[in-house]
């Protein structure tokens, strides 16, 4: 086995603490990817996808908008391939992300962080026509949710005999939609974590701490029908569960896993039996240059 191929080969753990005799919280921990979170599954398959369609080759130039993971993710996957990597990330996220970035070979092009997401992909996508750069495009291509149907969601129905809800966080949406398409079949309710300032839930849409989840629109691949339920999360509640993962489990991870933990326990809250199944995307390593454990919640 090489490196590259310990992408997707992540462990299923119980969450002792969080759970008892009647309700079973389980947490998939993808910061143990090579690249550290969840999305190193998504940088392989559009990388991927694109050369087996022809739309990209050796010595090509690939382009994405991201905040981090992603960009992590395909690099990790550009470097394989023998690809230019260039990243437009807007201002005001994780600094460990951009750094480990640019570790990877990744260009990175810095955008306003007050444009937010949508004109980090505004720039992306110019880039890309101006250069002839392929487009990656994760908040709009279907390949997306693809990269994690028959991946992540397997291994939870193989690892688990019986799942009654599947809870995670969205941001381009595609986590949550590949593994859920994968959960409906087995009857698993679907539930949306998402932190406030984003607008799944009807929200106004304003800038907010947790990173990596949350969005400013409708993902357009995200079909409503496999969303039973979405919860929004206070920055604070995401941050308190970190510090307890820590704590209690021994488990360090990103506010994202943080959201995620919260939604889940307020599923656990309205059942009287049953199993939850939750993603934790990332590790908390590069989230230190914001204090992650030192949280207040008045910024």
């Amino acid at each position: 086995m090489i490196a590259y191929d310990l992408i997707g080969q992540t462990p299923l753990v119980l969450l002792e603490s969080f759970s008892d005799d009647n309700v079973q919280i389980y947490a998939k921990l993808e910061q143990f990817n090579p690249g550290g979170s969840v999305k190193d599954r998504l940088g392989k398959y559009l990388v991927e996808t694109a050369m087996k369609e022809g739309r990209l080759h050796k010595g090509d130039t690939i382009v994405e908008a991201t905040a981090g993971n992603t960009g992590i993710g395909l690099a990790i996957a550009a470097n394989r391939y023998n690809l230019t990597c260039v990243i437009f990330a807007p201002e005001g996220f994780s600094e460990e992300k951009i750094s480990i970035m640019r570790a990877l070979g990744a260009d990175i092009k810095r955008t306003p962080r007050k444009n937010g997401m949508i004109g980090a992909q505004q720039e992306a996508r110019a880039y890309a026509e101006d250069t002839g750069a392929v487009y990656m495009n994760q908040f709009e291509t279907e390949h997306n949710p693809a990269a994690y149907t028959h991946t992540l969601g397997k291994q939870l129905t193989d690892a688990l005999p019986h799942i009654d809800y599947f809870v995670a966080g969205a941001g381009s949406g595609g986590t949550f939609t590949g593994v859920a398409q994968h959960m409906r079949q087995f009857d698993v309710k679907n539930v949306i974590v998402e932190p406030e300032g984003s607008v799944l839930n009807g929200g106004e849409a304003h800038a907010h701490d947790i990173e990596g989840i949350g969005s400013e629109k409708w993902p357009i691949f995200l079909d409503k029908s496999l969303v039973d339920d979405i919860i929004t999360v206070s920055d604070k509640a995401g941050f308190e569960n970190v510090k307890l993962l820590a704590k209690q489990e021994g488990l360090l991870v990103g506010s994202s896993s943080g959201a995620a933990l919260q939604g889940a326990l307020e599923i656990k809250n309205q059942i009287d039996k049953g199993v939850i199944v939750t993603i934790f995307p990332d590790g908390s390593d590069r989230y230190m240059s914001k204090k992650i454990f030192e949280y207040k919640g008045d910024k």
